[in-house]
């Protein structure tokens, strides 16, 4: 039964939303959206105790997994393709799974998100083990797919978290840290695309992000693991060099090559005025952290 739920509810200030002009949409859609950041805040305890548990994980091998279906598997998704790029990590560190595999992706797999037995399996693809952590996202909080992932998790001793919009929430209620945004009814009555949605995602961007400052991945406020894949960032590497060092583009450039493009390297080099082999042992022992060199 989805009538309890906040985010099924119908919103009292888009009643009439038919019947109103584009700008009156946005004017609408723009103020029920700066509610999000605060329902949010509301959260920070639970936020941050979630990724309490996912440093833990990385300091001890294990990994981040994101269990969802439509657009909160899709969100997990998303979160989780942005971190090599992003933080240089594996891409089995961070996973998405969504409800009906990868097509599900693009297209709605209709009846996919209520197989529950479905969750726990897909976590069986991936070998999920007791270092792992899984975090289930559902706005609703009743996401049968998801519980079903979160239950299996729980058996084999991986340590838990949810993300939903609703206020004691099914998957909540199984998991060590439930996260419960309550975003409330949508514009468009049902459509948790829209405030859940971008709570969820904010909350996401959170876990990684904070996650990798912690291991890392972060000096200063610099990507200084990023992966050079492309044009755009490889001159966003050699800035980052010029940024942490203070040397000009042509230095950074020259050490970005000597460090066999890597960036951590290249400004470990040029701060220590030592050499690739020194620059590697020096980053092994302060377990990759700039800082503490």
């Amino acid at each position: 039964m989805l009538d309890p739920l906040t985010t099924e509810q119908r919103n009292p200030n888009s009643m009439n939303l038919d019947q109103k002009s584009v700008r009156e949409i946005l004017e609408l859609l723009n103020k029920e959206d700066v509610t999000v950041p605060l329902a949010v805040r509301d959260e920070f305890d639970r936020i941050e105790s979630a990724i309490n548990l996912v440093v833990h994980s990385f300091k001890n091998g294990g990994r981040l997994v994101y269990v969802g279906a439509g657009t909160s598997g899709r969100l997990g998704i998303l979160d989780a393709s942005e971190c090599p790029p992003t933080f240089g990590v594996d891409k089995s560190l961070v996973q998405g799974i969504i409800a009906g595999g990868r097509e599900a992706i693009m297209n709605a797999i209709e009846g996919a998100e209520d197989n529950e037995r479905a969750g726990g399996d897909d976590l069986k693809t991936i070998g999920i083990t007791n270092k792992d952590v899984v975090i289930g996202i559902a706005a609703s909080g009743r996401t049968p797919y998801v519980i079903g992932a979160l239950k299996y998790a729980k058996e084999i001793g991986a340590k838990t978290a949810s993300i939903s919009n609703n206020k004691n929430s099914k998957i909540g209620a199984i998991t060590d840290v439930a996260i419960e945004v309550v975003t409330g009814p949508e514009v468009l009555t049902g459509s948790t695309r829209l405030k859940a949605g971008t709570a969820q995602k904010l909350v996401l961007n959170m876990i990684t992000t904070t996650s990798m400052i912690r291991i890392g991945k972060v000096y200063q406020n610099l990507m200084v693991d990023v992966q050079p894949t492309n044009e755009k960032l490889i001159d966003r590497a050699k800035k980052i060099i010029m940024e942490a060092t203070g040397v000009n583009y042509d230095v950074a450039e020259r050490y970005f090559e000597r460090a066999q493009r890597n960036v951590k390297i290249a400004i470990v080099m040029i701060l220590l005025n030592c050499s690739y082999e020194e620059a590697i042992k020096n980053l092994e022992e302060a377990q990759g952290f700039i800082k503490n060199i």
